[in-house]
C-alpha cells in the first residue's frame, strides 16, 4: 500500500508539474497573439481614417468640376442682336458670380489634403521604434522602450505588448539587435549604422595636421 501511495503521489506531482507547463505556455501565447490583434486593429483603424478621407477629397473634387464648365457654355449662347453688347455686359455678372462659387470649396479641399498629407506624415509604430533604437547608446528593454515613446507620444497608447511584438519583428528582419541577461531581454539597433558612422570619425585628426 506504501509503494502504491507514494507512486500514485508522484504522478499526480508529475502531471501537475506538466499542467503548470502547458499554462505558462497557452498564457505567453495568448499574450502574443493578442499583441498582433492589436497592431492589426491599430493599422486597421489607420486605413479607415485614411480611406474616409480620400473618400471625401474625391467627392470635392468631384462637386467642383462641373460647376466651373457651365459658365462656359452660358457666355457663348447671347450675340447676334444689336443689343449684343449690353446683353453679354449683363451676361458676364452672373457668370462671374457663378465662376466664383465655388471658391470656398476648392479652399475646403485644399485644407481636407493638406489634413491627409498630415495624417500619412505621421510616423508609425515601427518607424518610432526604429529611430529610438538608433538613438539610443545603450540596449533598452521593452518596457523602457514603450515608456519613452508614450511619453513622447501620448496620443498614441502605446502598449508594451506592441512595443514587444514590434521589436521581435525587427529582429526578425534583421532590423534591430536582441540580447539576453539573465531573464531580461534588451534590444540595440543594428550595427550597420555605428560602423558606416567611423570612417568619418577619422579624418578630424588629418584635418588638425
Amino acid at each position: 500500500m506504501t509503494e502504491s501511495t507514494s507512486a500514485a503521489t508522484a504522478l499526480a506531482s508529475q502531471y501537475a508539474s506538466q499542467v503548470n507547463s502547458d499554462l505558462e505556455r497557452n498564457t505567453k501565447e495568448q499574450e502574443r497573439i493578442r499583441a498582433e490583434v492589436d497592431t492589426l486593429q491599430e493599422q486597421l483603424a489607420a486605413l479607415h481614417h485614411d480611406h474616409t478621407v480620400l473618400m471625401n477629397i474625391r467627392q470635392a473634387l468631384g462637386a467642383t468640376t462641373p460647376p466651373a464648365e457651365v459658365p462656359e457654355k452660358a457666355a457663348v449662347v447671347p450675340a447676334p442682336r444689336g443689343k449684343a453688347s449690353a446683353a453679354a455686359g449683363k451676361s458676364k455678372q452672373p457668370t462671374a458670380k457663378k465662376a466664383g462659387a465655388p471658391q470656398p470649396r476648392a479652399a475646403g479641399t485644399k485644407q481636407a489634403r493638406k489634413a491627409t498629407a498630415a495624417k500619412t506624415a505621421e510616423p508609425t509604430l515601427v518607424e518610432l521604434i526604429s529611430r529610438h533604437l538608433t538613438a539610443q547608446n545603450e540596449p533598452r528593454s521593452a518596457a523602457e522602450i514603450s515608456t519613452d515613446l508614450g511619453q513622447a507620444h501620448p496620443d498614441r497608447g502605446i502598449k508594451t505588448t506592441v512595443v514587444r511584438t514590434t521589436l521581435e519583428g525587427l529582429v526578425a528582419k534583421n532590423r534591430a539587435q536582441r540580447t539576453k541577461q539573465g531573464s531580461s531581454v534588451f534590444y540595440t539597433a543594428p550595427d550597420a549604422p555605428a560602423q558606416a558612422a567611423a570612417p568619418e570619425e577619422q579624418p578630424e585628426p588629418d584635418d588638425a595636421k
